[in-house]
């Protein structure tokens, strides 16, 4: 088992920009990702199996709703702490911090947001420890980037709800206590439901065969015939706008995740240039291994002045989808790019498990395609700059 040497470049002196406390749980974040993710995360991802075992820790360092207020249960930070949490979760895994912004932006967030003070007392503070995980039904078999045209319904049977449909690539769905589903009611206004584990028709098959995000568990929801209790609507927001709400805070997450893995990916492929010899020096001493580490630490510059003004952004009420779309669009991008230059360095090294590289690269490759394709967030800052819809 390799140690985790991982040292987190700063070219520009960013930390400057960070408060005490920005960097206080920042360090705590990367320092349990050293002790409890890094050294079982490779078996784990050739397993195929989510490791369980460390959800009690993801609850321990905010790694849940660290934004969500201390009353239900949350730390109370900030945006910025939350975006640093989610960079040190996927320098160690892009699975890990799947399960911990799905359970921080796409459950705990709509509750807060969405929900009544019933709903955020009885689900917050057990979501917020990790006694109870949930995942979040938007996608579905024949809608992704369409889920206005989402077929999942339910009727009102006067003293409960009737719910069916379907919804597919869903994180955590295997073992998730509950789902935030949205559905269309008869009128076919898009609304969400808080279904429970043991609801009789609520089945949630896994999904197998994957080559990325190994290391964590996905699958569908099925709804035939649910009957969902009335009290767990969520009332306080409808329609489309209210799913898509949650997914700028799951994109903002993620806009900060992948710099974390193009972090990971930096950090080996520059120590193991310096310690890689072939005709008589180092590789790092080489023009070609120069340009591709100076490209590595330019764009993760960038992508990290870029997340901190958008965190900054957040914390002011002022950022928009726009925005968000732009940053999540441009990280991933950048760390897959990072990713594939940094396998190339290692050459018939950096496919192996030895190296978290080809794992970041696999990972990868689901990330620039959920929340938002690599080309629909294209579309949301072309429909923003010009104010022309190229959707329909």
């Amino acid at each position: 088992m390799k140690p985790d040497l991982f040292q987190s470049p700063d070219y520009y002196l960013l930390d400057d920009l960070l408060s005490e406390e920005h960097k206080l749980v920042r360090d705590a974040a990367r320092a349990w990702v050293k002790k409890e993710v890094s050294p079982i995360i490779e078996d784990y991802a050739q397993r195929a199996e989510f490791p369980k075992q460390i959800v009690k820790g993801l609850g321990e360092i905010g790694g849940f709703g660290p934004y969500i207020p201390v009353e239900y249960g949350g730390a109370g930070l900030d945006q910025i702490s939350y975006g640093l949490i989610m960079q040190e979760i996927e320098r160690g895994d892009s699975g890990v911090r799947s399960t911990s912004s799905v359970q921080s932006s796409l459950v705990m967030y709509p509750i807060w947001k969405y929900g009544n003070e019933a709903q955020r007392i009885k689900y917050l503070p057990k979501l917020a420890t990790g006694e109870m995980i949930g995942c979040f039904g938007l996608t579905e078999p024949n809608y992704g980037s369409d889920p206005g045209s989402m077929i999942s319904n339910y009727k009102d049977m006067g003293d409960h709800y009737l719910l069916n449909g379907a919804k597919m690539w869903i994180s955590n769905s295997p073992f998730a206590d509950i789902a935030i589903v949205w559905a269309k009611n008869e009128e076919g206004r898009i609304h969400g439901l808080i279904v429970e584990r043991g609801m009789e028709g609520f089945s949630t098959p896994e999904t197998h065969n994957k080559w990325s995000l190994r290391a964590s568990a996905t699958g569908e929801l099925i709804f035939d015939n649910v009957k969902v209790p009335k009290e767990n609507l969520l009332p306080n927001k409808s329609g489309l706008g209210a799913p898509l709400g949650c997914l700028d805070s799951a994109r903002y997450g993620i806009a900060w995740g992948a710099i974390g893995a193009a972090m990971d990916c930096y950090d080996t492929a520059l120590r193991y240039s310096k310690e890689r010899i072939q005709f008589d020096k180092p590789i790092g001493a080489t023009q070609l291994q120069q340009k591709k580490l100076a490209e590595m630490i330019t764009e993760i510059t960038k992508a990290q002045l870029l997340t901190w003004r958008l965190g900054v952004l957040r914390n002011e009420g002022r950022a928009t989808t726009a925005q968000i779309s732009m940053a999540k669009r441009n990280n991933v991008d950048m760390a897959l790019t990072i990713a594939r230059d940094a396998r190339q360095m290692l050459g018939g090294m950096g496919i192996t498990g030895e190296y978290s590289i080809m794992r970041h690269m696999m990972n990868l490759e689901s990330v620039v395609t959920y929340e938002g394709t690599h080309d629909i967030h294209l579309l949301i800052t072309g429909m923003d700059i010009t104010g022309l819809s190229a959707f329909k």
